[in-house]
């Protein structure tokens, strides 16, 4: 069985590839973003079994069906659950959110090895997708952060945080102090974790609290720009393919 990754997210592709050898499966094929992956299509056989990110650092991977027919099964893994639908419509035997679990990704693989033989179409039942995107109000969702301050751990309640980001390789909180602290946690974990009526996620970098935002700007190539209370160390910019999804957060 011929298996590629297509991740842009380097680290997160080798991690799966760990994963899937786990659970026998050889991916030897890892692209990283849209024009790679319509460039590999359009010169390479098809694989039986595809693990696609959907947002990739060149733009959504949706993008490649609108220029190649791919046939091939398709396991989405992705920290945006708000895409489910979406996928529905591809060739998906499920979607997964990030951080992956070894038991959801084997659940996954047997659902395909159980499909496969069949040679039929395969789709993401919709009592899947509607299990997939869980009630917000019945999740549980952090209250507070701690970080380490010299040899100390601080307590953060989340109600202090004006948003998130990553930088050098690290994620960060800022507070409605002004301060910033370094966390044991990465933008993708923490997609399950804040609670998505105050948080969002503006772009690959970022997550805002909608209280801490002060003002919002036009930006170029239809962005926007957001100021906030007290953060101005670099801009924070809503990315052009979550704008849309921006305006309804802020409503």
């Amino acid at each position: 069985m011929k298996v590629i990754i297509i991740e842009d997210e380097k680290p997160s592709a080798r991690r799966l590839q760990r994963m899937l050898q786990s659970l026998d499966l050889m991916a030897e094929t890892m692209l990283h973003s849209v024009e790679e992956s319509i460039e590999w299509f359009q010169n390479n056989e098809h694989p039986d079994l595809i693990f696609l990110d959907i947002q990739l650092s060149d733009g959504l991977s949706f993008e490649i069906f609108e220029t190649i027919d791919v046939k091939s099964a398709i396991i989405f893994t992705t920290a945006y659950d708000e895409y489910a639908l979406q996928a529905f419509k591809l060739n998906s035997i499920d979607y997964l959110l990030k951080p992956i679990d070894d038991d959801d990704l084997c659940v996954a693989v047997k659902k395909y090895q159980e499909r496969a033989p069949q040679k039929q179409a395969v789709t993401l039942d919709f009592n899947d997708i509607k299990k997939l995107l869980v009630n917000p109000i019945d999740r549980e969702y952090k209250k507070r952060f701690s970080v380490k301050v010299g040899q100390h751990l601080k307590l953060i309640n989340i109600d202090e945080i004006e948003c998130f980001y990553s930088e050098n390789k690290g994620t960060y909180l800022h507070t409605t102090e002004g301060r910033n602290y370094l966390i044991d946690s990465s933008l993708e974990h923490l997609e399950n974790e804040l609670e998505p009526q105050t948080f969002f996620r503006i772009n690959r970098k970022f997550f805002v609290n909608i209280n801490a935002i002060k003002d919002m700007v036009s930006y170029t190539n239809s962005r926007l720009q957001i100021k906030l209370n007290s953060y101005n160390e670099q801009d924070v910019i809503v990315a052009r393919e979550r704008v849309k999804d921006f305006k309804g957060w802020l409503e």
